[in-house]
């Protein structure tokens, strides 16, 4: 009996595909490059030459796909940047409610807003403004805490808004106080903190223009203003 014959230990190597592969499976799969329309950005179309008069269509509607692509990955970029600053605020504003509910007294709630909220919002300048009743300021004689005339919220905000952004602003001390030559920005967000209690403001300030500007959400710092006003409210024993 013949022996059977060894099989090779090394197998053949693969020879890449040449332009005559490449030409017929392009010919067995004609819709190849509409779904792979990606490839436009690196292949060359031919020119076609049919006078000096005629205008190549072909080419001209290739650059203009490669213009497009170009197009939606630069809006890709932008919407990939735009979502992870979006992520970074609410973080920040997460861990800014975390540190309002750790107060263990109003007091000291006080001091977390107008001290410890400045570093966890990337702000220099956060104040409470109350607009003054009469002459009652016993309860409100706090540091970072600013007396306003009566109807300045509305005045600000007017009757319709809960947040007012303001991208280059000169800081005003009945808002800010002593801080306010820091402000060139700033976000001046509705304090309602009980029908029993005046109107009031937070006023975030920040020393670079723009910081804040129209166009920017604010459902986040509507979110804090308000977790800030039931947590004064409960502090100060007052009715929702």
């Amino acid at each position: 009996m013949d022996r059977p014959k060894d099989k090779p230990l090394l197998q053949p190597a693969l020879s890449a595909p040449g332009a005559g592969d490449v030409a017929a499976y392009l010919r067995q799969h004609p819709n190849f490059l509409v779904e792979h329309s990606e490839l436009f950005e690196v292949l060359t179309p031919p020119a076609l030459r049919r006078g000096d008069k005629v205008v190549d269509m072909q080419h001209f509607m290739l650059e203009r796909q490669r213009a497009e692509i170009g197009r939606l990955k630069a809006q890709q970029r932008s919407l990939i940047a735009t979502t992870r600053a979006n992520l970074a605020s609410q973080s920040r504003i997460h861990n800014a409610v975390l540190a309002l509910l750790a107060a263990h007294s109003f007091e000291q709630l006080i001091q977390i807003v107008t001290t410890d909220l400045a570093v966890l919002l990337d702000a220099d300048v956060i104040t409470i403004g109350v607009e003054q009743i009469g002459k009652e300021r016993r309860r409100l004689s706090h540091q970072g805490v600013q007396i306003l005339e009566a109807g300045t919220v509305d005045r600000i905000l007017g009757l319709d808004h809960e947040v007012a952004l303001l991208d280059e602003v000169a800081g005003d001390p009945k808002l800010f106080g002593s801080g306010a030559g820091l402000v060139r920005s700033a976000a001046i967000v509705r304090l309602s903190v009980s029908a029993a209690a005046p109107p009031g403001l937070l006023c975030i300030g920040n020393r670079r223009p723009g910081k804040f500007h129209t166009g920017q959400g604010t459902e986040l710092l509507g979110f804090l203003a308000r977790t800030l006003g039931i947590t004064i409210a409960a502090w100060l024993d007052l009715p929702a």
